[in-house]
């Protein structure tokens, strides 16, 4: 891979960055919570604590709240479960990308100081079947996914792995994410990273170098400002 004219990196999550997946992971999950357990009443807000940190973790998160331990034959029930509903969902619904998304990755793919990465701790079949409905261009890109890795948010591996395979160090790649889990693994990468609200508030995300309400917020000058500013690049 060429990355001698390749400067910067600029690294998307997928869920609640790319388009808004958080909704249908819930909607699904709540399904599932009732088809499969029998539990009643759950709601979105009852799986913030996995946001970003791989299905298993989102399950086993819902459960935390209503106070159930789930055995591992349960959880990995559950997440396959979850995961058809979702595809079945995403084959009868459109899945439009957040504002400002297309735009930004469209300017980082045709500039030759940046190099783009998708990181997602979603597995492979969910999360490409999610770039697909949107039209991300992932096949041009460096894609990991949470087939992957080893380890799960607030690991940095992801994204680790993601500089790494663009040839980019961590301290001149920003990530882009949206929750806790993901603004936690980036830093602990040594990376940049840059919080959109759409998924949990702006106070979740305090971790962050920067929060933003929509990535029609943010341009390439925005990201390369951030990385030039982190003393580590001093």
């Amino acid at each position: 891979m060429d990355t001698a004219n390749k400067q910067y990196g600029l690294i998307f999550d997928v869920d609640g960055v790319i388009a808004d997946t958080e909704a249908v992971n819930a909607r699904v999950s709540i399904k599932v919570f009732a088809d499969l357990l029998g539990v009643e009443g759950v709601v979105r807000e009852d799986f913030e604590a996995g946001l970003g940190r791989g299905a298993e973790e989102y399950v086993k998160a819902g459960a935390r709240v209503h106070g159930l331990e789930l055995t591992d034959e349960q959880v990995e029930q559950a997440t396959l479960l979850r995961q058809e509903y979702f595809l079945k969902i995403l084959g009868q619904e459109p899945l439009p990308p957040f504002p400002g998304v297309m735009e930004l990755l469209d300017e980082a793919m045709q500039r030759e100081d940046f190099r783009v990465a998708i990181a997602t701790s979603g597995t492979l079949e969910k999360s490409r079947a999610v770039l697909n409905a949107v039209g991300v261009p992932y096949q041009k890109m460096v894609y990991i996914n949470g087939n992957d890795v080893k380890h799960k948010k607030p690991d940095p591996e992801l994204f680790l792995i993601a500089a790494q395979r663009i040839g980019i160090e961590p301290a001149h790649c920003v990530v882009i994410e949206d929750a806790p889990n993901g603004v936690q693994a980036a830093k602990a990468a040594g990376a940049n990273c840059i919080a959109v609200t759409n998924s949990t508030t702006a106070a979740q995300l305090g971790e962050a170098d920067l929060i933003c309400d929509s990535l029609e917020q943010i341009n390439l000058d925005t990201i390369i400002e951030l990385i030039r500013r982190d003393p580590a690049n001093s």
